[in-house]
């Protein structure tokens, strides 16, 4: 009987899902925020997915309900759970990645290596952070936030005083890093595992511009530390699909997590075409506890850029034909998106043997769909 899935989330991670559920004879449904959604095309309920009565009927003639995004209410999962309905990743695991005060708690419980942090509920609290600090820290909301968004550098305690008025703050220590990795995993509920190679994350104005896979001069210590990392958050907190462990590396070669993500994640977007299972494909082979694929490259690098709205005319579509005509090589992603300035309207993605060149060609493909 064809196994039927459920994503809430109508975003672009729920879009790169559809091709691979089709090609492993699923049905997929999409429970999006609106008509024109990205992956609005696969969309069979269009609601509020805080509302506990749409989801609920949304989860009906599902056999697994999943996520394109992290930000549904803990009680709502929790009330699906109680009828019996496979939620996956599962609440009592989705709750670390949705509040980053409850992540580093358990992080820190499993002896995993993070920055130094602190919750704040105070004035006095973030006083005392900063002066143990060298008076400097990086201020996070514990929710909500991503892609920069709800994370500012702080001297004082007046720079965040509307975010204490509002509850608590995750105060963490400045790192000082050389670079930002990500190590990619996925599990099954039976606990079978599996990683690919750790990747190099490049930043631009708090959002991801390019992702190199593998993470290039990086040692095999590190690549082995980078990936037990990745499955023992899984196995310590119970993760079902995929999970991205965002991390920071120091120049005495430490590692230190940053982030967590418990679903396919920006920085795995290489795999459609760099790997012999996509991140996506593996994903939906985890949350049904099918046997999940291998994660061996299919090229020696592959190096990914987003392609992020620079203006509220470029929709990409247009710019393509130039693009394909001047880089056959490389592999075109839309979302689908209405464009905005700063906004992820796509990717571009090539393989190849030779770093240098396959960067290059990456960059050009992108600057063709992106020129003004």
């Amino acid at each position: 009987m064809k196994k039927t899935v459920g994503v809430i989330g109508g975003g672009q991670l729920a879009r790169m899902m559809i091709v691979p559920a089709l090609e492993l004879g699923l049905e997929i449904k999409v429970f999006a925020e609106s008509a024109d959604a990205s992956a609005s095309m696969a969309a069979t309920q269009i609601g509020d997915y805080t509302k506990i009565e749409e989801i609920r009927q949304f989860s009906q003639g599902v056999d697994v309900i999943t996520f394109d995004h992290e930000h549904v209410p803990l009680e709502v999962l929790e009330q699906l759970e109680a009828a019996g309905v496979a939620v996956r990743p599962a609440s009592s695991a989705l709750r670390f990645a949705q509040n980053k005060i409850e992540m580093r708690k358990i992080l820190g419980e499993l002896g995993l290596p993070i920055p130094d942090w602190a919750e704040a509920n105070t004035v006095e609290d973030i006083d005392r952070f900063l002066l143990k600090h060298q008076g400097i820290a990086i201020a996070k909301t514990p929710t909500g936030g991503y892609d920069g968004k709800g994370v500012r550098v702080i001297r004082s305690a007046e720079e965040i005083s509307d975010w204490l008025q509002l509850g608590a703050v995750l105060l963490e220590q400045k790192v000082n890093f050389v670079r930002e990795l990500a190590s990619l995993c996925a599990r099954r509920p039976s606990g079978d595992m599996r990683t690919w190679p750790v990747v190099e994350t490049v930043q631009k104005d708090g959002v991801c511009s390019e992702v190199i896979s593998p993470a290039k001069d990086l040692s095999e210590q590190s690549l082995h530390l980078a990936s037990e990392i990745a499955l023992k958050v899984a196995e310590g907190i119970g993760v079902t699909g995929m999970l991205a462990v965002e991390l920071f590396e120091t120049e005495a070669g430490e590692l230190l997590i940053n982030e967590l993500a418990m679903r396919p994640h920006n920085s795995g977007h290489f795999s459609i075409e760099g790997s012999k299972t996509s991140q996506f494909e593996q994903h939906l082979r985890a949350v049904l506890d099918l046997p999940l694929g291998s994660t061996e490259p299919n090229a020696p690098y592959s190096v990914m850029i987003n392609l992020l709205g620079v203006d509220s005319e470029n929709d990409l579509v247009s710019r393509y034909p130039a693009a394909l005509a001047a880089h056959p090589s490389a592999k075109f992603h839309t979302y689908g998106k209405s464009a905005r300035a700063g906004r992820k309207m796509g990717h571009v993605t090539v393989v190849g043997s030779d770093l240098v060149k396959v960067v290059a060609e990456a960059r050009a493909a992108a600057a063709v769909c992106l020129k003004a």
